[in-house]
């Protein structure tokens, strides 16, 4: 049996450019309690789904006939991490290849409003003893310094697992980035707040379909 690779070489997916502005919202459809809250639709569902079954190949590729252990990392990551085990779901039924999967859960809270607090709340991680001695894929929503990865890395790797590798549907690009970066990236973006697509504001958003930029009276309306 082939051996799992050790080493994935972490590439940017896709870049979206500084000055990319966004689609117009009326170029789409979004929910009406959310009219006036929303600067653009940054990166729309459709592309979404196109890019997480590439990642989804790209796995596949890489670990396919080794049993895994996906690891959710709740609550902003769990509608990606739903829709990239679907489309690994989907290989595996007309691929040569296959890849056994469970799925766990983990929670990290790390924000307030649209800023990154030094406090740390990781909910499920006592229960991780599953892990040990096996192949293990983070799955995250959005990355920014990388700290809070890098948190969750040494908190998992305390279980000794066999591999870890770490999918990833968003990197910002923000100053003092962290070395720590996902092994599969979908998109590396600007460093803007974006809500949708499970990602929140004060646990609002997390119905948009689409990844969107908010506007500063969303952002005053749902603060804390």
């Amino acid at each position: 049996m082939a051996q799992l690779k050790e080493k994935t070489p972490t590439h940017r997916g896709v870049v979206i450019p500084d000055d990319w502005p966004g689609y117009r919202l009326d170029l789409f459809t979004y929910p009406a309690h959310y009219s006036g809250d929303l600067d653009c639709v940054y990166i729309p569902h459709g592309v979404i789904m196109d890019r997480t079954e590439r990642l989804a190949r790209d796995i596949l590729e890489d670990l396919g006939d080794h049993d895994i252990v996906v690891l959710c990392v709740l609550k902003g990551g769990h509608q990606f991490c739903a829709d990239l085990v679907e489309r690994i779901q989907v290989l595996n039924r007309n691929s040569s290849r296959s890849l056994l999967m469970t799925v766990d859960f983990i929670r990290v809270k790390s924000y307030l409003n649209d800023h990154s607090t030094p406090d740390l709340q990781m909910i499920g991680a006592e229960s991780l003893s599953v892990l040990a001695g096996k192949n293990v894929l983070i799955v995250e929503a959005i990355v920014d310094t990388g700290k809070t990865l890098q948190t969750l890395l040494t908190h998992v790797r305390a279980f000794k697992p066999k591999l870890i590798k770490v999918a990833g549907l968003l990197v910002k690009r923000v100053p003092n980035q962290d070395v720590c970066l996902p092994d599969y990236v979908g998109f590396e973006i600007p460093n803007h707040f974006v809500v949708g697509y499970a990602l929140d504001y004060n646990e609002y958003f997390r119905d948009l379909n689409h990844i969107c930029v908010m506007s500063e009276d969303g952002k005053q309306k749902y603060r804390l």
